[in-house]
């Protein structure tokens, strides 16, 4: 290494130096941001736990509408077994008033 060289490397580490020390007022703003931006994490757990409780209500609602689709299915088929039940009992009553008439005319 040369003579000169040293000597440019000493006059770029003396200009270097002072940079090096103001670099903490550039990044102090930044960082104390960042450090109170960590005490406010519960910020994000909330936002986690939104999100959570999003796709819990997601969830909520679609088993809520499979259970009313399955409500609905269940009295359409009650009302069929009505109407069944019903025709049935008209059936019934028409045997009954003949088995009537037969006992009277018998």
């Amino acid at each position: 290494m040369a003579v000169g060289d040293l000597g440019k490397d000493s006059e770029s580490i003396a200009k270097a130096a002072p940079l090096l020390r103001k670099a903490p007022h550039h990044i102090a703003k930044p960082l104390r941001d960042f450090k109170a931006a960590s005490h406010d994490l519960s910020a994000l757990g909330a936002l986690g736990a939104l999100m959570s409780a999003t796709d819990d209500v997601r969830e909520g609602m679609e088993t809520l509408a499979e259970v009313a689709e399955d409500l609905v299915d269940e009295w359409h088929g009650e009302a069929k077994l009505m109407t069944d039940l019903s025709e049935a009992f008209d059936v019934l009553d028409v045997l009954l008033e003949a088995a009537a008439r037969g006992k009277k005319q018998g």
